[in-house]
């Protein structure tokens, strides 16, 4: 009986000593949870500010050249010399290949003989015509003898023509024996080196020149778009940025054509933008993102890293008055750069914050970090 008091003594003694270590933890944990609930956050902040911005479209694209020549042989024969550099810049009229041309030579030079035999001939017939008119004349030969002295001196002439117009074709086929470069671009590597045979019916080009500059860069946007995109053409305010991913490389230009149908199956226009691309940063082929800036218009701008998204939809928090957080819902319209255009939700003029909002919630007290705040955009 006396172990059984001892032991139920001890358990009302152990049960106590767990009551008072609970409620000294609880009470610290309240102290410390109100101690936080107060405690201040330095963050970073900016101005939403009221300022003039770009309407835009952005839109994947791809860089094709205005011209595109394909170098193929137009005589069968033997390369006897290439004069470019795989890859090179050419301009218009410089010699790219030459084409053995003896065989066409000596063509030539038996046209040319064969019009000098049909000159001498004709020479003569008209010699006989003259002869044959003074006895016609003198009732001393027969008519027809005449005749056929006119009849033999146009043979003649006709003979010449065709030997002439042989002669011009040949002398064309000879020209065929030296490539020149149609425009002026970017040539491809050569398909065939000196000693390659080549023909007319070879399918395969000899080398390919890409104009470069300028360009074209074609790409879509929503057909819902599409009334802003031609009245901003018609007030000659579409342009066109080029950006090729990975680089920060720009290359500016115009819309300079809308194709005349939507795709029904994508609900998408087809625009096309022509680029001076005078340092050649746009390469044929290459996939470009691609803004094309409407008009410019006024609008509230805070930094894009103020925004933030709950559930409910987006949000910022604006600093009051009382250096405190207060949540703040926004609508997005679109996002220019760095910055995020607000269409509602704020004024402008506001404190907004950009960094720190891990730690905030609607009536957080805040510290603003050294620094005057910042506008959107700087």
């Amino acid at each position: 009986m006396f172990k059984r008091k001892w032991l139920i003594g001890a358990a009302v003694v152990v049960l106590a000593l767990v009551v008072v270590l609970v409620r000294g933890l609880w009470t610290s944990d309240s102290a410390q949870g109100r101690n936080q609930a107060q405690r201040t956050v330095p963050v970073d902040v900016a101005i939403a500010d009221r300022k003039n911005v770009p309407v835009r479209v952005e839109s994947l694209g791809n860089v094709s050249p205005i011209a595109s020549v394909a170098i193929k042989a137009r005589v069968d024969t033997a390369i006897i010399g290439v004069h470019f550099q795989d890859g090179a810049r050419v301009e218009e009229g410089q010699l790219l290949f030459t084409l053995d041309g003896r065989a066409l030579e000596a063509q030539i030079a038996q046209t040319e003989g064969m019009i000098a035999r049909d000159n001498a001939q004709l020479a003569g017939a008209e010699r006989d015509v003259a002869r044959y008119t003074d006895l016609v004349a003198k009732n001393a030969t027969p008519v027809v003898n005449l005749d056929n002295a006119k009849t033999q001196a146009d043979v003649y002439r006709a003979a010449i023509k065709s030997d002439e117009a042989l002669l011009e074709n040949l002398k064309v086929q000879l020209s065929y024996c030296k490539i020149t470069a149609p425009i002026s671009g970017r040539i491809s590597a050569a398909a065939v080196k000196v000693g390659n045979f080549v023909r007319q019916a070879d399918t395969a080009p000899m080398a390919t020149i890409n104009q470069i500059a300028p360009v074209y860069v074609t790409f879509t946007v929503p057909q819902k778009v599409l009334p802003d995109i031609r009245k901003a053409l018609a007030a000659e305010t579409a342009t066109v940025e080029a950006i090729i991913p990975g680089s920060s490389d720009r290359a500016q230009g115009q819309v300079t054509m809308i194709e005349n149908t939507v795709d029904p199956a994508t609900g998408m226009a087809t625009l096309r933008a022509t680029m001076p691309n005078q340092g050649e940063i746009l390469w044929p082929g290459t996939l470009v993102t691609t803004d094309v800036t409407l008009r410019n218009e006024e609008a509230i701008v805070v930094p894009s890293n103020a925004v933030q998204v709950s559930q409910t939809g987006n949000f910022v928090f604006v600093v009051d008055s009382n250096s405190k957080a207060k949540v703040q819902p926004v609508k997005v319209e679109r996002t220019v750069g760095a910055s995020s255009v607000i269409a509602e939700g704020l004024s402008g003029g506001e404190t907004v914050v950009t960094e720190g909002q891990m730690l905030l919630s609607n009536g957080t007290p805040v510290n603003v970090r050294s620094g005057a705040p910042k506008t959107a955009g700087s």
